[in-house]
């Protein structure tokens, strides 16, 4: 029987360090300020953005809010983006995906400059993540990575199965694994045999948005399984990616849904944000 990762407990102890460390910096006359930008009204998107508001609220930060009618035209929301950019009292800038239909995503996320960018959606901050240099992390890959390493199970020379090659999850993920020198391989919609490749996984990570899709017959005895999936069934129940019944039958340890990669995907945007508020004041500690 798998251990539960609890996202909750961790994003928490997350949250508290960005708290105290916000606190010292607004003592310092530092005050840290999130811009969230809502185009429509989407209701998942809504939820989201309050919860990223609320938490702002928990750690000390700012919030700014900018909520924008579903008709906005692209250059209205560029001439937002360059007006955030330009303001010294913003250090976080995030745009809610996803964008209504008339609006180039990757259009605006170019716009929002790399050190403000605290999503890590920016092509120069991806870039600098294939290189193993970079300033922020993209918010659901890295508290994935905070997550596996509180189970104590060492990354180093395991073989990591990543299901999902998203920009914003499943590249930057397989990515981060590679850095800790696991041995990562990808899967997708494509791949010819996907129950054989995470059943050679000591660590899975499911990110493809098809509910329950690993079964526990797919998972190897004792596997680390962080489940980023987040699909409401037609009874309104929340389910993840990985068929959690069966899995916590096999893995060693396996993350709930909801409860687990949520929590931290928040946590770590508020990590973000701090270090985006002490690289733009010239703090290097």
């Amino acid at each position: 029987m798998a251990q539960i990762i609890d996202g909750k407990k961790i994003s928490s102890d997350v949250k508290m360090m960005v708290a105290k460390e916000a606190k010292a910096l607004t003592q310092k006359g530092i005050n840290i300020c999130l811009a969230v930008v809502i185009v429509g009204d989407d209701p998942a998107s809504r939820v989201y953005v309050n919860s990223k508001k609320k938490a702002c609220e928990l750690v000390g930060f700012e919030s700014r809010e900018f909520a924008l009618d579903k008709n906005t035209t692209e250059q209205e929301l560029l001439n937002l983006v360059d007006k955030l950019n330009a303001d010294d009292t913003v250090n976080g800038i995030l745009v809610q995906l996803p964008l209504p239909k008339q609006i180039d995503e990757n259009k605006i996320i170019e716009r929002i400059s790399p050190l403000k960018d605290v999503d890590a959606f920016h092509a120069s901050n991806v870039g600098k993540i294939m290189i193993g240099d970079y300033n922020f992390l993209p918010c659901t890959p890295s508290g994935c990575m905070d997550l596996i390493k509180s189970t104590g199970v060492k990354i180093t020379g395991k073989n990591a199965v990543v299901v999902g090659r998203s920009n914003i999850v499943g590249k930057p993920m397989a990515m981060l694994l590679l850095h800790e020198s696991a041995t990562v391989t990808i899967c997708h919609s494509k791949t010819k045999d996907l129950a054989k490749a995470c059943k050679e996984a000591d660590i899975l990570v499911a990110a493809v948005g098809v509910p329950k899709l690993i079964k526990g017959d797919m998972i190897k005895e004792g596997a680390v399984v962080i489940d980023v999936g987040m699909n409401r069934l037609e009874d309104g129940k929340l389910c993840g990616d990985v068929d959690f019944e069966s899995a916590k039958e096999v893995a060693g340890y396996i993350t709930p849904v909801p409860g687990g990669v949520g929590p931290m995907t928040i946590a770590t945007l508020m990590r973000n944000t701090l270090t985006a508020a002490k690289i733009q004041n010239g703090i290097t500690e």
